[in-house]
């Protein structure tokens, strides 16, 4: 290959540059972005960087030094609309083309968005864009908050904001947060977070509308009721970025279909990210994009799959000041016990506690919450675990 082409100026893209340069690529490289900054890191977003305890720079994940090192093409602040049918050209929103040998989609996913959130004072939090208007509006003074969806960046939102000294209601349509992910016995414990430090929650019910007429106002339930707003922050999860994609030889369903070596259906293009389904699997997790791309590209160099990006899922979370760390994979009838620390009326003793999920006599999942050392030697346990697991049962 003489010319390799990522589509992508985000974590995951980023990574596979890396990983390109590192694994002995020393041709032209080429780094598309459709937003004007360079890789920035999107975690602190809702966390530190909304609450004024972090700045821009801390957020950048590249260097003048490394920048020089990867010696790439960088084309920023420019949408690619296109990739022809053998995967060979990237079309680029100003007209112009990449011609390429080959390719890594990196192009991560966008916000789902609400009817009427055209409204002032309505926001999403996925880019560095919506973190700076939405921390503007947040220093206006004390202000009512309300936050659509109980997941990870909603419930981290919320806790920012909390801690600002803003009035903040969580709205969840389900019976309680992360239940999918937890379920209900440890999503419970969780919710307890929000009650602890103030935050009011609602859960069970949906948005029927946002009122307003150019600024929010109150958000209007399926229940009838209307919550009074001057800041709503919409956070119902997140679409991948594949529309570009629409007409190419390549197999789209809720992200750019791989196998398990994130290899799509033309060999000199790969997928890593928010963006790729993974042998199945799209995961929108800080490891999944970084972990990926070495494989990625070990296969994308190879022009086969040698190698597979199957791991075990992990994430955290920060809220309440508390830190949340799952590893794993919860299924439905599987038990769960407290294998250290307590849970106090329903809610994380002060010094936390770490939990496990078993099945059939295994470990199939582990949270703690304020554990990080006794999480990480369980988290160990299990990728070991796994590893002596036939695939198929997996």
């Amino acid at each position: 290959m003489r010319t390799v082409t990522v589509v992508g100026a985000s974590l995951s893209g980023l990574y596979a540059a890396r990983e390109l340069r590192a694994q002995g690529f020393d041709g032209r490289l080429v780094i598309v972005g459709d937003e004007p900054h360079p890789p920035y890191d999107r975690p602190p977003l809702s966390k530190d960087f909304l609450t004024g305890r972090a700045g821009e720079a801390q957020l950048a994940l590249t260097d003048a030094g490394e920048t020089a090192e990867l010696d790439a093409e960088w084309l920023l602040g420019i949408r690619a609309r296109g990739l022809d049918a053998r995967g060979r050209t990237v079309l680029l929103d100003d007209g112009r083309t990449v011609s390429t040998d080959g390719v890594v989609i990196a192009t991560g996913a966008s916000a789902r968005r609400l009817a009427g959130d055209g409204l002032a004072g309505v926001h999403t939090l996925r880019t560095l864009d919506d973190a700076r208007a939405l921390r503007v509006e947040l220093t206006r003074g004390p202000r009512r908050v309300v936050v659509i969806g109980g997941g990870f960046i909603g419930a981290e939102t919320a806790s920012s904001c909390a801690a600002l000294g803003h009035a903040v209601t969580v709205v969840e349509a389900a019976t309680l947060p992360l239940v999918p992910r937890l379920g209900a016995e440890m999503a419970a414990v969780c919710a307890a977070l929000h009650r602890r430090r103030g935050t009011e929650l609602v859960t069970g019910v949906s948005v029927a509308a946002l009122h307003g007429t150019v600024a929010v106002t109150g958000v209007a339930l399926s229940d009838g009721r209307v919550l009074p707003a001057d800041v709503v922050i919409v956070g119902v999860g997140a679409l991948p970025n594949t529309a570009w994609l629409a007409g190419s030889a390549l197999a789209l369903h809720d992200g750019v279909l791989c196998d398990d070596g994130c290899v799509t259906a033309l060999p000199q293009v790969v997928a890593v990210g928010d963006v790729a389904r993974v042998g199945g699997v799209r995961a929108e997790h800080w490891t999944s994009a970084t972990e990926q791309p070495r494989v990625a590209v070990a296969n994308l160099l190879a022009g086969r799959t040698v190698e597979s990006a199957r791991t075990v899922p992990y994430f955290w979370s920060d809220q309440y000041g508390a830190r949340l760390q799952f590893a794993g994979r919860r299924q439905e009838g599987d038990t769960v016990r407290v294998a250290e620390g307590a849970i106090v009326d329903g809610a994380p003793a002060e010094d936390g506690f770490l939990a496990r999920y078993e099945r059939e006599g295994r470990t199939t999942a582990v949270l703690s919450v304020d554990r990080p050392r006794s999480f990480m030697r369980a988290r160990r346990e299990l990728v070991r675990s796994e590893g002596r697991v036939r695939p198929a049962a997996l």
